[in-house]
């Protein structure tokens, strides 16, 4: 299959990080340059890149910039590379669910652990493994895609939660990867987006992805999955991930396992769409994803404006956990896990054949 994607959210171009600004889409579509570490980091964290593949390379093209920085500051390898580690650990921390984040840094911090040489040649080598992490993703969400549609009916409602597509990675998209893979082969597919409040990915972004790509979408409000799940207007759920853990219960956007416990009701499959770089298997259940707490002006204000009273008390969880037994099967680069997925995502890393 042949990439010709609209939309490229992150990418590396003459030592700067070229990156689409998603905090102020669909009123502008804007790219911005991130040239410092600190300025990765807080783009991270401020959600101007997101997305557990994007926030991975972003995370990787931070830790280049760092090291472009201490270029300046340190002659010794050995100070630098102690230097280096640290910004790698810090870069990190700037989102704490998605998992794509720690594993890029941790495969920048291999190169910089095993080189012992130049300064401008560990440099050098850290950017092309971010360039290198960018480009594969691509390949990846391609061939989730392509494993996904194999289970899309013919004519299906594809009903998703939050962005996963070309915004979240490095630009074909998980979620939104099976839908054009699906759409490509079949253009009487179309998608039902829930808005996903309190930041409202699925209104701004997916249906501004799937508008540009000519693919019919429906926006409905987060309550009404259920309503038109009864009414069989729904063929089918597929979201992406930020963590999935060794037995399959995987972290999401909010308000996912709401979805998962609707589509369940409804005897509605309901797919992940991950690459295997999502699956977190240090980690044996869903308990132990850290769950970010996010600013609680996300819940009260829309567009910087009020819309509940003064003084009362918010929680604002970012990610939800859908236990794995509502999992009809996780979509990946290596093809579909399925229960059950202690042993089928043991299989997939072991480079066993997946079902």
């Amino acid at each position: 299959m042949v990439f010709d994607s609209k939309i490229r959210p992150i990418t590396w171009e003459n030592g700067v990080s070229k990156m689409l600004d998603q905090t102020i889409i669909p009123y502008e579509y804007k790219y911005v340059n991130i040239t410092t570490g600190q300025d990765m980091f807080d783009a991270i964290r401020n959600m101007i890149v997101r997305g557990a593949p994007a926030i991975g390379i972003a995370g990787a093209q931070g830790i280049v910039l760092y090291a472009q920085e201490g270029r300046g500051i340190y002659n010794n390898i050995n100070e630098f590379k102690t230097w280096l580690l640290e910004k790698a650990d810090y870069m990190a921390t700037s989102r704490p669910t998605a998992v794509n984040l720690m594993w890029a840094c941790e495969e920048q911090k291999k190169i910089i652990n095993e080189f012992h040489y130049d300064i401008d040649e560990l440099i050098q080598k850290l950017t092309a493994k971010a360039i290198e992490i960018e480009l594969d993703d691509i390949q990846r969400c391609i061939k989730i895609g392509e494993y996904g549609a194999e289970v899309v009916p013919k004519g299906a409602t594809i009903l998703t939660h939050c962005n996963a597509g070309a915004l979240a990675t490095g630009g074909y998209g998980t979620a939104l990867g099976v839908v054009r893979s699906a759409y490509a082969k079949d253009n009487t597919i179309q998608v039902f987006a829930d808005e996903t409040r309190p930041r409202q990915q699925g209104a701004r972004l997916t249906t501004f992805e799937l508008a540009m790509d000519g693919i019919p979408v429906t926006l409905i409000t987060d309550g009404m999955c259920s309503y038109f799940m009864n009414k069989g207007m729904i063929d089918m759920v597929v979201v992406g991930a930020d963590r999935i853990a060794a037995n399959g219960d995987t972290a999401n956007k909010i308000g996912t396992y709401t979805v998962a416990i609707a589509a369940k009701y409804h005897n509605i499959p309901f797919y992940i769409a991950a690459p295997l770089s999502t699956i977190d298997t240090s980690i044996k259940t869903g308990k132990e994803i850290p769950i970010e707490e996010r600013s609680h002006e996300e819940v009260t204000h829309i567009n910087g404006k009020r819309i509940c009273a003064e003084g009362i008390n918010i929680i604002n969880p970012g990610f939800d956990v859908t236990p794995h037994e509502l999992i009809t099967g996780i979509i990946t680069e290596k093809g579909i896990l399925r229960p059950d997925y202690n042993q089928s995502i043991a299989d997939a890393f072991s480079n066993k054949a997946c079902v």
